[in-house]
């Protein structure tokens, strides 16, 4: 797994680079045409493509972060470093997106004629290279947070430009000036719901939550209807970045029974049924014992360590 999340960051990497330079290259453009053109539409645009640029850097650093050697005490490497910024990209999004609400706000109220002409043209131009920076990273958002958070921001971009087209077009031919400001509150509209679903999705890795896509009770279930197994406890299920999902259990097995198997047939079911790949199972007989000596009972919460040690100090002082 860990060979097939180092072929995809890599791939992930070359199609950022490349969407990189055409947005560095997109933000001259209109900050150029903006000062030519005196349209507050390209400027406010050309700030957003350097919000774009930042989130894209951001993701290409947390790539090269997460691929470097980690010492022996970051047993995980780096890798949720590109779930840091992947929420880092969220709140970035976030807060342009609220800028972009106030100024269309602002301007619904008091609208401010522009030059059409440079604002069509630069605009059209600046929806062909965002059209091209969201083809490229459309597959890879799929399996990555932290590539989905740059992915959104240049898609909100696309829709920037469009929004800029389309009011060019609206005010050359019925000279309507708050046609701006209107689109970019649907863009914005369209946007906020992702923000969410790229913010929550990342929390909970943070959270370490179970992926929402996995059913940890059909996971019980199938651990369960393995031969010989007669409970399952401690069953965790997390993920330490996107595509890697790992899962810890303690699984008990009649007297007899043998546990090499066991082991064999549940991480079979669990890579076929469930693409789990990374588990840590430990296999116990039903006269297992913990720590301390007592039989370990699947179904009971486990003893923290304060509570085994007030219990031990109660029972000394028993007569």
């Amino acid at each position: 797994m860990s060979h097939l999340h180092g072929t995809t960051a890599s791939r992930s990497r070359k199609r950022l680079v490349v969407v990189l330079i055409l947005t560095c290259t997109m933000m001259l453009a209109e900050v150029l045409g903006g000062l030519w053109s005196g349209s507050l539409v390209l400027l406010a645009d050309a700030g957003h493509m350097l919000s774009d640029a930042f989130a894209i850097g951001l993701a290409l650093f947390a790539i090269w972060f997460a691929a470097r050697p980690s010492p022996p005490h970051h047993t995980y490497g780096y890798y949720r470093a590109e779930i840091l910024a992947a929420v880092a990209n969220a709140v970035l999004l976030g807060l342009v997106t609220f800028f972009v609400i106030r100024e269309a706000i602002v301007r619904l109220r008091t609208p401010t004629p522009v030059d059409p002409i440079p604002v069509l043209l630069i605009g059209s131009l600046g929806l062909i290279v965002n059209i091209i920076g969201v083809r490229l990273l459309h597959a890879d958002a799929r399996g990555s947070l932290n590539v989905r958070g740059a992915y959104l921001e240049v898609l909100a971009d696309m829709l920037g430009s469009f929004g800029v087209v389309v009011s060019a077009v609206l005010y050359m031919a019925f000279g309507w000036v708050r046609a701006d400001p209107v689109l970019s509150l649907a863009i914005a509209v369209f946007i906020v719901p992702r923000i969410w679903l790229l913010l929550r999705e990342a929390t909970d890795v943070l959270m370490e939550t179970a992926p929402r896509s996995l059913d940890i009770d059909e996971i019980r279930r199938v651990m369960l209807a393995q031969k010989g197994v007669t409970a399952v406890h401690d069953l965790h299920v997390w993920t330490i970045t996107s595509g890697r999902v790992c899962l810890s259990a303690h699984v008990v097995t009649t007297r007899g029974t043998d546990r090499d198997r066991v082991l064999l047939r549940i991480n079979r079911q669990l890579s076929e049924g469930f693409g789990l790949d990374h588990t840590t199972l430990q296999v116990e007989g039903e006269d297992h014992e913990s720590i301390d000596g007592r039989p370990c009972d699947p179904c009971a919460p486990a003893e923290t360590h304060a509570a085994r040690e007030a219990r031990r100090s109660s029972s000394s002082r028993d007569p």
